[in-house]
C-alpha cells in the first residue's frame, strides 16, 4: 500500500480503480442513458470544483497570509515551485468547473433557462454567472499577474509589486464571490432562493 500512496499517479489510479470496483459490484451503469452522462459530468463538476474553491481557499487563507512570516531566503521556494504547480492546477480546474457544469446545464435541459436567469432557474443561474465571472478572473486577470509577480515573465520590480497586488484582490474578490455561488449551486435543488422552515 505504500508504493501506492507514496506516488500521486498511482494514488490517483488506485481511487479510480477502487471507483470502478464500487460500481462494478454495486453499480447499474446504462452508458446509452443520458441520465447516467448527466451524472458522470456531475460527478466531474464537482472533483474539479473542489480542487478549483480548494486552491482558491488554500492561496486566500493559507499562502498569501503566511508569505510575510517566510523569510526572504525560504520565499523562492513558494514562488518558483509551489504556487506556479498550484496556479496551473488551479487555472485549469477553474477552466473545466466551468465546462463541466455548462455540459450538466445542458444535459439536464436548464442551460439556456439558467444562462438567461428564467424564472425557476435563478439561484442556478446566477451561481453560474458568478462562476464564469471567476474563471474569467483567474485566467484573465489573476494569472497574467502572477506571471509577473513571480518572475515567469520579465517584469520591473514596481510593475511585480502592483500585479502581485491585483492579482492577490482579484483572489480576494473570487473568495467573495466564492461564497455565494456555492449557496446559489446548493440551493436550485433544495430552497432556490427561498428557505425552508
Amino acid at each position: 500500500m505504500a508504493s501506492i500512496l507514496s506516488s500521486l499517479s498511482k494514488t490517483i489510479i488506485g481511487g479510480f480503480l477502487l471507483l470502478f470496483l464500487i460500481i462494478g459490484i454495486f453499480g447499474n451503469i446504462n452508458f446509452l442513458d443520458q441520465g447516467w452522462w448527466a451524472f458522470v459530468f456531475r460527478w466531474l463538476h464537482v472533483m474539479v470544483g473542489v480542487m478549483w474553491i480548494g486552491l482558491l481557499w488554500y492561496f486566500n487563507f493559507v499562502q498569501i497570509p503566511s508569505m510575510p512570516k517566510i523569510s526572504d531566503e525560504h520565499k523562492p521556494a513558494i514562488s518558483k515551485v509551489i504556487a506556479p504547480e498550484a496556479l496551473f492546477w488551479f487555472r485549469y480546474s477553474a477552466l473545466l468547473t466551468v465546462l463541466t457544469g455548462l455540459v450538466v446545464a445542458w444535459l439536464n435541459g436548464y442551460g439556456h433557462d439558467a444562462l438567461l436567469l428564467r424564472n425557476g432557474y435563478l439561484a442556478i443561474g446566477l451561481g453560474m454567472w458568478l462562476a464564469i465571472i471567476m474563471a474569467i478572473n483567474v485566467w484573465f486577470i489573476i494569472w497574467p499577474n502572477q506571471k509577473r509577480a513571480l518572475g515567469i515573465v520579465n517584469a520591473d520590480a514596481n510593475v511585480k509589486a502592483k500585479s502581485a497586488k491585483l492579482a492577490m484582490l482579484t483572489s480576494r474578490t473570487n473568495t467573495l464571490l466564492s461564497i455565494p455561488m456555492l449557496y446559489l449551486m446548493v440551493a436550485q435543488q433544495n430552497a432556490g432562493l427561498g428557505f425552508l422552515f
